[in-house]
């Protein structure tokens, strides 16, 4: 049975009437399903705010401080939903201000609607107050953008931005409207976008392909999976674990990947990457055939390409083609939906079990607990670790919980330890690496599914690129916990200065403000904690809270982050130490 609001969608959306350009704007996102945007009005999208005022009822605009804000929350939003996230800023540095944003978005290939306002056509190339060619600077960093000068144009528009941010490999769209074009009027009638010529999102999967890949695997003797971020988008994850169960292949993830198969599986490996677990980054050049499922070969993956598995036939599953080849040499690629392609695979699959071969995995994560987890989660020193805080959120959340990371040191432990158990549960930014993400995404993220437990990680640098957001959370009622890991330093530049640069610490200590006070002045309950015996209460505490919460935990100033893959060295050369 329908509801009311899905009439009255349907009504906005069918019904043929004379409105302006800005209407035209909120009707379009109304019949589109958005029920939250995140923005800050100016001069150049007031009348577009002006019919937003209208359709309160409808559509929730969530006032961020910031425009960055805003991006990070649309991604945070779009990532746990797996819809559209949406944006919306003024023109000049309102604009400018989503660039970050939608750079992150673009290669952490998170779908992304971002409208920006623009000066009245006639005055476009003039320098005119607040104009700047948004088309021309975000051109590098979306998936497609257009800028509309037509009231009529409108809906179109928008439709065509949907259907590519969302369709195929998703990613981040800009639509940049003059000023005229709001005002001006139209006669609305809007229909949903369902393909653009020459424009193939989705490639067919060849059955081909699909046999070849299967024939490798059934015969292979050291098989391993490296999974990423395309099995979430595809939503694939019951498919991922039914081909490991069924083939008994080890599966390790990269950074995006986690969480599409939980943490505690006994076929899960671990992570791969600069920060990843030791088995699996030793074991890839170690493997017969390496079977890549949703995942670009990243650098931070493969380190030296030169030497990166080259003992391995190499499957590639992805949806992308621009992706088989461009870094590593594929054996067999097979193209399309992971979902859909990842099925034909089971069928074609033997029952299998490789016992000696996950031993090893096994014997090579005994080798890493010895000599680095250990240390990390049950630390003898008297200084405080990042990966004790983790383990009292897992200890709390039972692996449950959304982890909003920022980017550092702090980063690669919450994804080295914290308990991913439910799918779209690790939330952070990969390729673009962008400090400040943490505290907007968590915001988003939290909006997006306000049922489930949603913990920002955040180190004392980043989380000062974007602080102002306390005031979004405050405004909104949004119930994060907010985590701050304070050593005093940007500890991944400093890690790195100790290691490679003769420990001269340039431009990385931190002398920090009270942050308890500050969220105190956001009205948002705070604790200090910088004695392991005030710990386990504290995130207990937090945990508990049905409102935002914010803990400071002083941890040691110059622990590292190991394992570690020197750059431009070979994942067999990981190091412990």
């Amino acid at each position: 049975m329908k509801t009311q609001t899905e009439e009255k969608t349907k009504e906005l959306a069918n019904k043929v009437e004379r409105i302006t350009g800005s209407e035209a704007v909120i009707r379009s996102l109304i019949a589109e399903g958005v029920d939250i945007l995140y923005g800050y009005p100016g001069g150049a999208i007031m009348p577009v705010y002006d019919e937003l005022y209208k359709f309160q009822d409808q559509i929730h605009h969530v006032l961020t401080r910031h425009e960055q804000g805003a991006a990070h929350a649309a991604q945070g939003y779009a990532r746990i939903s797996g819809k559209v996230g949406v944006a919306m800023a003024t023109s000049g540095p309102g604009a400018t201000n989503l660039i970050t944003g939608i750079a992150d978005a673009q290669i952490d290939s998170t779908p992304l609607v971002c409208i920006t306002g623009q000066v009245f056509s006639h005055l476009l190339g003039s320098d005119a107050f607040q104009e700047t060619d948004i088309v021309g600077i975000s051109t590098p960093v979306t998936k497609w953008n257009c800028q509309v000068t037509k009231a009529a144009d409108i809906p179109a528009a928008l439709a065509k931005a949907f259907y590519i941010a969302k369709s195929g490999r998703p990613g981040p769209v800009l639509v940049d409207i003059t000023k005229d074009a709001q005002v001006s009027e139209l006669d609305f009638k809007y229909e949903k976008c369902t393909g653009v010529r020459s424009y193939k999102p989705v490639p067919k999967t060849s059955p081909d392909a699909v046999k070849a890949a299967a024939e490798l695997i059934n015969s292979a003797k050291k098989p391993m999976i490296v999974w990423g971020q395309g099995v979430i988008l595809g939503e694939a994850e019951a498919e991922l674990k039914a081909v490991v169960e069924k083939s008994g292949v080890p599966a390790a993830w990269t950074i995006l990947g986690a969480s599409a198969l939980p943490t505690s599986h006994p076929l899960n490996v671990g992570m791969v990457g600069m920060h990843g677990n030791y088995a699996p980054n030793k074991l890839t050049n170690e493997c017969d055939v390496l079977i890549a499922i949703g995942m670009r070969f990243d650098d931070r993956v493969t380190g030296n390409l030169a030497t990166y598995a080259k003992q391995a036939k190499v499957i590639h599953f992805d949806i992308d083609p621009a992706e088989i080849d461009k870094n590593v040499k594929t054996d067999v690629a097979v193209l399309g939906n992971a979902k859909e392609s990842l099925a034909m695979l089971l069928d074609a699959l033997n029952e299998n079990n490789h016992e000696a071969w996950l031993q090893e995995f096994k014997d090579l994560y005994k080798i890493e607990f010895d000599k680095v987890i250990k240390d990390d989660i049950e630390p003898t020193k008297e200084g405080l670790t990042m990966g004790e805080v983790l383990k009292q959120i897992n200890m709390e959340s039972k692996g449950q919980a959304a982890i909003v990371s920022d980017v550092g040191q702090h980063q690669m432990i919450a994804c080295r330890y914290a308990d991913f158990n439910v799918t779209k549960s690790n939330i952070t930014s990969g390729g673009l690496g962008t400090m400040g993400f943490a505290l907007p995404a968590a915001i988003g993220a939290k909006m997006a599914a306000p049922e489930r437990e949603v913990v920002a990680i955040i180190g004392d640098g980043g989380y000062q690129m974007n602080i102002q957001e306390l005031g979004t959370i405050f405004q909104t009622k949004a119930a994060v916990k907010i985590v701050v890991l304070n050593n005093e330093f940007l500890g991944m530049v400093r890690q790195w200065q100790q290691l490679f640069f003769d420990k001269r610490y340039a431009s990385t200590e931190m002398t920090n403000p009270n942050f308890v006070a500050i969220a105190e002045g956001y009205y948002i309950k705070a604790k200090r904690v910088t004695k392991r015996e005030e710990l386990a209460d504290a995130v207990k505490e937090m945990m508990a809270s049905k409102e935002s919460y914010f803990l400071e935990v002083c941890v040691e100033k110059e622990d590292n982050v190991f394992p570690m893959i020197p750059t431009g060295a070979s994942v067999s050369d990981v190091r412990l130490s």
